[in-house]
């Protein structure tokens, strides 16, 4: 899946044709805020943001983008009217994958998103996780248990990956809040222990490969299939 965020309709509906006729699956935003409503159900394999937008403008979006341990992997293609030597600069020190400056051929977006997943790894796929009984897919947001499907909040899904991706390691409630709800986050620990109890319940019997370290935090203790 591939989200497209710009403000005209036209240009919006051409991209998504063209990347359709491509082979991509895509979905189009107006806006920074139909965006962020879109991530919290979906993970994109890559996003192309205009920085003219109205409301929060695709910087702004970039920067957050980058700030959450939940998106800051996602390849980004910036685009712009402007062109200018000075946006281009800021969108890569951001932390952009790539620039367009329009006018830009529909071929050449193309060449640029394959380029982009290419060179970020995700063109192939992301590999399987497996332990203990639980299969996550972290390109299609999948976690199956004892091969048969669960559903998770994207939360729930995140806080499980980054558990399978460090299994043995203890974090604390502290870090998981920081890597998964970001800095920007205004709440208390209390939300991680939330989060793991409705995870366990959603993972049955699976759900003791999460363990309580008391007094710290957590960690996720499964043997690797």
């Amino acid at each position: 899946m591939i989200y497209l965020v710009e403000d005209d309709a036209g240009i919006r509906e051409l991209m998504s044709y063209t990347l359709m006729a491509s082979g991509f699956q895509t979905r189009g935003f107006d806006r920074g805020e139909a965006l962020w409503q879109a991530l919290e159900k979906e993970m994109p394999r890559l996003i192309l943001l205009d920085i003219m937008l109205p409301g929060e403008d695709g910087l702004s979006i970039l920067k957050k983008l980058r700030s959450k341990s939940s998106t800051a992997a996602i390849p980004v293609i910036m685009a712009t009217a402007k062109g200018t030597e000075y946006d281009r600069v800021i969108g890569l020190d951001l932390g952009a994958d790539d620039y367009l400056s329009k006018p830009f051929g529909m071929m050449e977006m193309v060449s640029r998103v394959k380029a982009v997943l290419r060179r970020t790894g995700t063109a192939e796929g992301t590999k399987l996780l497996s332990l203990g009984g639980i299969t996550i897919s972290p390109e299609e947001h999948t976690v199956l248990v004892q091969q048969k499907q669960v559903t998770l909040t994207l939360k729930e899904f995140e806080l499980l990956r980054l558990f399978a991706e460090r299994p043995g390691h203890v974090f604390s409630r502290e870090q998981l809040l920081m890597k998964i709800w970001g800095a920007d986050y205004v709440g208390e620990t209390r939300t991680v222990d939330v989060h793991i109890a409705t995870l366990r319940g959603k993972l049955g019997e699976c759900g003791s490969c999460i363990e309580t370290i008391r007094g710290v935090g957590y960690r996720f203790t499964a043997e690797e299939q």
